[in-house]
């Protein structure tokens, strides 16, 4: 894995703290919580079904989309979702007495923050593939987490190739994530589905993402990311007002394969309107 960071920028990645911490395994961090509920995917052993439902992932967008949430009927074996219990349903948390800084979702070793309803309510649609896969909730002192981890024995079932995830740093911002395949195609808000099997799951114009784009098809060639910073009124982890976001950008080849290859890009965007190529890779034919 490679990550480029710019000097000066860890201190903005706050949302990255929790995931340090319950990684070290820490002897503050707890195994478990009662207060962070997730109700799919569930831990064990399990056989999605090749259904339409099970396959789609991509989210019904009704401007403004300023939440990320799954589609109705959404087959339960294509989403993240779950409940942060106890959570202060202010703008500040209301022990310390701070401005409210997000939980963190990792799935499958991939962090991004993980923004609520204001009952403490997640969804998201979500495409896992075959083989061992892993969602995990961390609060942001690192103290509280709970972890789903199945076995999805469903071979038929296809999964990313490719996959790229961005999320980004502050709350209130909108960053588009645009993917330029090897056959010349765009997949972006504006063009979510490609004809190769591309696509670009939901376009968020509000909170921390993410966006994710994915591809059952590893086609041979040159691929370039590109993140568009479009605007929005953003607020940093202290509540005060941020121009800057970074910009966290996460490029998986061969998920859950001996095979799988990740990098890890970490950006700053520092004013809207600007548009900055974060990645390119190649795919050997």
């Amino acid at each position: 894995m490679r990550t480029l960071m710019a000097p000066g920028l860890l201190r903005r990645l706050c949302w990255l703290v929790p995931l340090s911490l319950a990684l070290m395994g820490g002897a503050q961090a707890q195994s478990t919580s009662a207060d962070i509920r997730i109700d799919t995917p569930l831990s064990g052993w399990r056989q999605a079904n090749l259904d339409q439902g099970a396959q789609n992932y991509l989210q019904e967008v009704h401007y403004p989309a300023s939440d990320v949430n799954t589609p109705e009927g959404q087959s339960r074996s294509a989403m993240i979702a779950g409940q942060i219990r106890q959570r202060p349903k202010s703008k500040t948390d209301q022990v310390a007495g701070a401005p409210r800084t997000p939980y963190t979702l990792v799935v499958n070793g991939v962090a991004m923050p993980l923004k609520v309803d204001g009952e403490g309510h997640f969804s998201r649609p979500y495409n896992f593939g075959a083989g061992s896969n892993n969602v995990q909730v961390i609060s942001p002192d690192g103290q509280q987490r709970n972890s789903a981890t199945f076995y999805e024995a469903q071979t038929g079932k296809l999964h990313a190739r490719i996959r790229v995830v961005l999320s980004w740093s502050t709350d209130n911002t909108d960053l588009d994530l645009h993917v330029i395949t090897p056959d010349g195609q765009h997949a972006w808000y504006g063009h979510r589905e490609l004809d190769n099997g591309g696509a670009l799951d939901v376009d968020v114009t509000d909170g921390y993402g993410p966006e994710i784009f994915s591809s059952p098809v590893a086609m041979p060639g040159l691929y370039y990311v590109y993140v568009n910073y479009y605007g929005g009124s953003g607020s940093d982890a202290e509540g005060k007002p941020a121009t800057i976001t970074v910009a966290h950008v996460t490029i998986i080849t061969n998920e859950n394969t001996p095979d799988e290859k990740r990098q890890t890009f970490v950006v700053p965007m520092r004013e809207a309107g600007e548009l900055t190529q974060v990645a390119r890779f190649m795919i050997p034919g």
